[in-house]
Parts: structure tokens; sequence; C-alpha cells
């Protein structure tokens, strides 16, 4: 997850005062994507799912240092 500008490829979804921005072919390779903040203490961080599993990636993102495959 990072911060970006839209580009003509992409996808732009807002819930409330944000705005996520996806890749429409990535998007189309795994389908829904759910993000969401999980409070676990020091592992507190972004969870990112997918409606289908991403070829080659790690487990969850998260601010302790998840490996992200998206």
């Amino acid at each position: 997850m990072t911060l970006d500008q839209p580009g003509e490829l992409d996808q732009v979804f807002e819930e409330g005062d944000l705005k996520f921005v996806i890749a429409q072919d990535l998007l189309e390779e795994v389908g829904a994507i759910k993000v969401d903040f999980v409070d676990a203490g020091y592992r507190s961080g972004f969870a990112i799912t997918s409606e289908k599993p991403v070829p080659g990636a790690g487990g969850g993102c998260s601010s302790c240092g998840g490996s992200c495959g998206m």
C-alpha cells in the first residue's frame, strides 16, 4: 500500500474522505480487495486481502514489515 495519484488505467474507489486507487489489470486479476486495520498491540497495521489468491504474494501488509504482493 502506498500513496499514489490515479492514472489513466486505474480504478478509483471512495470510502468517506479516503480514495483508493488500484490498477485495472491488477483488480481484474485479484478481484475484490478488502483493506482493514488490525489493532493488535505492537503488531497493529493494515491487512489487505483479495477475493482471489495473488500468485507469489506473501502474508498481509502491516506496519511491522509484512510482505505485500500488491
